[in-house]
């Protein structure tokens, strides 16, 4: 059966929020996104990437459930309704994660996030696919337009690569961890035009998320490629924290309320924009020197980020149900 729709046929999510609101879920997501490369590094050590992603969705998972039974949130859904939701969870908070930890010892972060940009595109044609949304001719220019000006703040990057088989290896898990991200934003669109709730979904998603990474780590583990650790050092335990509440609890509230309110297709653009902040941090922290090709690069993303939020969202009428 179909999922409710509003009398009037418009897509089913919640009233039309303020342009403010919208803007600062959208300001949210790009800042705390783009700071968390910067404590990503505070992570890399004696623990494994697989499992402190593991570990940070088991924090961000207790802290979003405990709010919920604070609160008094219902955490019961039907069968149909876990299963969306364990697919959110499974791609958008562990797959993908485990993939692009493998790619990033063979690739640099600035191809890792070109290639993570291109979930822009994945989401228009997964939105087309799947819900019948068509993309305005704005939303695709300004979508060519960031993409564009991300291979050119990367461009030094991009030249530097090596042509060799593990490369290219990288460079296929890295677009399929990208597409799998972009079926977990429409897990997303799918769990909200049933109407649920963003932070109950959440906070299952990422339960499941985590089980399904700790299940990853401990079939790594019998296979001899990780041991299990943790890292008690502060800066190791802030940065976890930091990733869990902000990055995960905070950045993905906002960023998937945001999805529901204005289209997969335009809230993904928030990819494209965070980069920059992360290289705004690296100038102020590591020493990043800008060039000319950064520079252009960066006033195209920026154009492209006006064009994609003008752009309007439309939905095919579906057919009448047999």
């Amino acid at each position: 059966m179909a999922p409710p729709r509003p009398p009037n046929g418009s897509p089913p999510f919640a009233s039309e929020p303020s342009a403010a609101s919208n803007g600062g879920l959208y300001a949210a997501a790009v800042l705390i996104w783009g700071s968390t490369w910067y404590a990503i590094t505070f992570q890399l050590g004696m623990v494994h990437p697989i499992l402190s992603v593991a570990y940070r969705y088991i924090i961000a998972a207790a802290l979003l459930i405990g709010f919920c039974l604070a609160r008094g949130k219902t955490l019961r859904f039907d069968p149909r309704d876990h299963l969306g939701i364990a697919a959110q969870g499974a791609f958008l908070f562990s797959l993908n994660y485990v993939l692009f930890y493998i790619a990033a010892s063979h690739l640099t972060s600035g191809l890792l996030a070109l290639t993570f940009s291109t979930i822009v595109l994945m989401n228009m044609l997964n939105g087309a696919w799947l819900f019948r949304f068509s993309v305005s001719g704005e939303v695709l220019a300004g979508a060519g337009l960031g993409l564009s000006g991300m291979t050119l703040v990367f461009w030094p990057e991009v030249t530097a690569v090596e042509a060799s088989r593990e490369t290219f290896f990288a460079i296929g898990l890295c677009i399929f961890a990208t597409y799998l991200a972009s079926l977990g934003n429409m897990g997303s669109v799918y769990t909200q035009r049933r109407r649920l709730p963003v932070v109950q979904t959440n906070a299952l998603g990422m339960a499941y998320g985590a089980v399904i990474t700790l299940l990853v780590a401990a079939g790594a583990a019998a296979a001899g490629q990780l041991e299990f650790a943790f890292d008690p050092s502060f800066p190791y335990l802030a940065s976890l924290i930091f990733l869990a509440l902000f990055g995960s609890v905070l950045a993905f509230g906002a960023y998937l309320t945001l999805l529901g309110r204005i289209g997969a297709d335009r809230a993904a653009y928030a990819t494209v924009l965070f980069p920059l902040v992360a290289l705004a941090i690296s100038t102020a922290f590591e020493d990043y020197r800008w060039t000319s090709s950064a520079m252009a690069g960066t006033v195209l993303i920026l154009a492209g980020n006006v064009l994609v939020l003008r752009g309007r969202r439309r939905v095919k009428k579906a057919p009448p149900p047999s």
